[in-house]
C-alpha cells in the first residue's frame, strides 16, 4: 500500500508541475527557481533524455508502455522484492507513467527544471524518479538480488505451505 500511495503521489506531482509550467511559462523562457543552482525552463522534449530520438516519439512511446509492463510483471511475480526493490521499481514505474501521459496525450514530454551551474539537459519529475529508481534498481540487483531470493526460497522451503501433507 506504501508503494501505491508513492507511486500516486508521485505522478501526481510530476504532472501537476508539468501543467503549470505549460500554464505558468512561455514556451522557451526561464524563470529563475533556486539562485545558481536551478531554473525553471519551459522546453518540449519529443525525445528521450538529451533530446535522443527526437523524432520517433511514436518508438519511445511503445518503449515505455513495455517498460511499465515489464516492471509491474517482475513486481507481480516477485522477481523484484525488499524495500530497496520496490522502492526502485515504484520510481521507475511513476517516471515511466509520467512521460507516457505526456507522450499520448501531448505528443512530447513536458521539460522544465535547468541546471545554471552546470550545462546539463533540461529535465522533469518523471525523468528523475526513473534516473534514481534505475539507479537503485541497479544497486538492488548487483548487491541484493540473490540475498533476498535466497532468504525467500530458504523460508519457502522451511514453509512449505501449498504441498500437501504426507500424512494420511
Amino acid at each position: 500500500m506504501l508503494y501505491t500511495i508513492l507511486f500516486i503521489i508521485l505522478i501526481v506531482l510530476d504532472q501537476v508541475v508539468k501543467f503549470w509550467v505549460r500554464a505558468n511559462i512561455p514556451l522557451g523562457e526561464t524563470i529563475p527557481f533556486l539562485p545558481h543552482i536551478l531554473g525553471l525552463t519551459y522546453t518540449q522534449n519529443t525525445g528521450a533524455a538529451f533530446s535522443i530520438l527526437r523524432e520517433h516519439t511514436w518508438l519511445l512511446t511503445l518503449l515505455s508502455a513495455i517498460l511499465v509492463v515489464v516492471i509491474v510483471w517482475l513486481v507481480t511475480k516477485r522477481y523484484i522484492i525488499g524495500r530497496l526493490g520496490l522502492i526502485a521499481a515504484t520510481l521507475v514505474l511513476a517516471g515511466g507513467i509520467g512521460n507516457l501521459i505526456d507522450r499520448v496525450t501531448l505528443g512530447y514530454v513536458t521539460d522544465m527544471f535547468q541546471t545554471l551551474f552546470m550545462d546539463f539537459a533540461i529535465f522533469n519529475v518523471a525523468d528523475s524518479c526513473l534516473t534514481i529508481g534505475v539507479a537503485l534498481l541497479v544497486i538492488y540487483i548487483l548487491f541484493f538480488y540473490d540475498k533476498l531470493h535466497k532468504k525467500e526460497a530458504s523460508a519457502d522451503h522451511d514453509h512449505p505451505a501449498d504441498l500437501p501433507s504426507d500424512r494420511s
